[in-house]
């Protein structure tokens, strides 16, 4: 095996499977593999508008043949589990029949109300390798009779720096403003409401890293308007710049499959405030030390007396647990147990 396709609805943008898939990307490649991103939308090496979320009909199975033609291995990033294109599904999953494949799964529809009704995603064969990212989603996979392999993802530990007076001044923010980042795409799961609630108690400036999707533009206009402190929405030049640039991470989701920014905060050694979802606890559980959206009072005795030694705690959990090198490590053996090494 020498050729491996990611395939997803979209690649390359700012969303978690984005940012997942191409550190799989990069683990792959130092494992010898020649990589090909395929997906609806971004910037990818082929672009197959079927796959895409909003797309009015499916890829033809030649146009997908066509996409996949020499992949020794595919490398499926939630569009085999969460039914944002169902049509599409189905035809990758028909053309994906006897192939090697890793299906990454994120999100599967059980753990989305309104897709808790779908049956038939998670697709499964027996030429095919299950992949979860937490352990919550490969006990539940395991009740439904699916065999998975949890990987936890993984970060590059010492990122380049960002420009943290840069960044503050295109915002606008002073030196001495409490900047509250939120990277995050503006969907209900989220806890937009939540964020600014922490950022007003806290006397800070709300920043607002990614667009409204899912249909919560009008619900988005609502909650910002209403806020009882300043909201800043501008992007930034790379993600290093928004952790140079905030002072706190908020991260107050009701629910996530994983959740990045909690563990880029650890590596660019940043006080994060983090909800009490599910795999928040799994993550938790590893040793690190986060703030609480519901008791703000330890995080204001920390702001007011940085206790250092803190931030360098969840730096080493993340070294540990979370490196490129720690996932390129466990890829490699689910890769090696199935004869999939090139």
């Amino acid at each position: 095996m020498g050729t491996c396709a990611f395939l997803s609805f979209r690649l390359g943008l700012s969303d978690g499977v984005s940012i997942v898939a191409a550190n799989w990307a990069q683990a792959f490649e130092r494992l010898g593999f020649d990589t090909r991103l395929v997906a609806a939308d971004g910037p990818v090496d082929v672009t197959v508008a079927g796959l895409g979320i909003d797309a009015a009909d499916p890829p033809s199975r030649g146009e997908l043949e066509e996409a996949l033609r020499d992949a020794d291995l595919v490398i499926v990033e939630n569009l085999l589990s969460i039914p944002l294109n169902l049509p599409a599904s189905r035809v990758v999953s028909n053309v994906l029949a006897g192939r090697p494949a890793i299906l990454h799964h994120h999100d599967p529809p059980w753990q989305r109300e309104r897709f808790a009704h779908i049956r038939e995603l998670p697709a499964t064969d027996p030429a095919w390798a299950h992949v979860t990212i937490n352990n919550l989603t490969r006990s539940q996979m395991a009740n439904r009779d699916i065999e998975a392999t949890t990987i936890y993802n993984g970060f590059e530990i010492d990122p380049q720096v960002g420009d943290r007076i840069k960044t503050r001044a295109v915002l606008g923010v002073e030196a001495d403003d409490l900047l509250c980042a939120h990277p995050v795409r503006a969907i209900a799961r989220k806890n937009i409401p939540g964020a600014i609630a922490t950022t007003e108690a806290l006397d800070g400036v709300y920043w607002l890293l990614g667009r409204a999707e899912e249909g919560y533009d009008d619900t988005l206009a609502e909650v910002l308007s209403a806020a009882r402190c300043r909201v800043e929405r501008a992007p930034a030049p790379s993600r290093s710049d928004i952790y140079a640039a905030a002072d706190v991470v908020l991260f107050p989701s009701f629910w996530e499959g994983f959740g990045n920014p909690p563990i880029e905060a650890a590596i660019f050694e940043r006080p994060v405030v983090v909800g009490s979802y599910p795999v928040a606890a799994e993550l938790a559980a590893l040793g690190f030390e986060w703030f609480s959206p519901t008791e703000l009072n330890p995080l204001r005795r920390w702001l007011a007396a940085p206790d250092l030694s803190i931030l360098e705690h969840n730096r080493a959990i993340a070294t540990k647990h979370f490196s490129l090198e720690a996932m390129t490590r466990d890829i490699k053996s689910l890769l090696g147990s199935r004869g999939w090494l090139p």
